[in-house]
């Protein structure tokens, strides 16, 4: 992840070309961080002793951030970015949790798996994988009061956009897989394998990713300011 913001800062802020830095790269490269980045999230859940304090926080800094790139004006504000995205799902997962069944289990994990593919386009008008779509009401895309949860209308437009579906299966199937693996007991060398830098940015990573964007944004004006390619 740090390693893609700072490719996309140098590439798209210092304007250097890095030609193997495509559309084609950026689409493949930022799913393959953000879909493993949500499920874990949700995987914490079975750790979480307050998820409705966690909801909170996430959801302070996803303001925080809108507001910091807002003001900065330096690529286009994030709204409903991947904060909002961890608030929505935390706050709802924690519903769920108190109010009916927790999820949990493999098969409930797989299901939940399922149907965050289905619902991966949503926000382009429709769900379905292949050739088996179906197109969802147009209605549903002309107000700019439902882009949080997964309908954009057009005129709507974020640097980071994770709206509560699909994310949320993602997120939810994550919680029922670690819940039911937490159960069982962890296998042992998951308890032993550790990586020290890794780890101890692991045991900071709220705070490592609040501050790993504007310092890479720092780096990325100066060279813009001091090299030209």
């Amino acid at each position: 992840m740090i390693l893609f913001h700072f490719t996309y800062d140098l590439f798209f802020i210092s304007q250097i070309k890095l030609t193997w830095f495509t559309p084609l790269v950026m689409q493949i490269w930022v799913p393959s961080i953000s879909y493993p980045f949500i499920f874990i999230a949700g995987c914490m859940c079975a750790f979480s002793k307050n998820s409705f304090k966690r909801a909170g926080v996430y959801g302070l800094v996803a303001l925080a951030i809108f507001a910091a790139t807002t003001f900065a004006n330096i690529d286009t504000p994030i709204n409903f970015g991947i904060f909002f995205c961890m608030a929505s799902c935390t706050l709802v997962e924690a519903l769920i949790s108190r109010f009916a069944i927790p999820p949990k289990g493999y098969a409930a994990a797989i299901l939940f798996l399922l149907l965050f593919v289905i619902c991966i386009p949503i926000s382009a008008g429709h769900i379905g994988i292949g050739n088996i779509v179906f197109s969802l009401p147009k209605e549903l895309y002309q107000t700019p009061y439902l882009a949080w949860a997964g309908f954009p209308s057009p005129s709507f437009s974020s640097g980071d956009y994770y709206p509560l579906l699909p994310y949320l299966f993602l997120y939810v199937s994550g919680a029922a897989f670690n819940r039911q693996l937490k159960a069982e007991g962890y296998p042992n060398w998951m308890k032993t394998f550790s990586l020290p830098l890794i780890t101890e940015m692991g045991k900071h990573s709220l705070i490592v990713y609040i501050l790993h964007q504007p310092i890479l944004l720092l780096i990325a004006l100066f060279v813009s300011q001091n090299i030209v390619l």
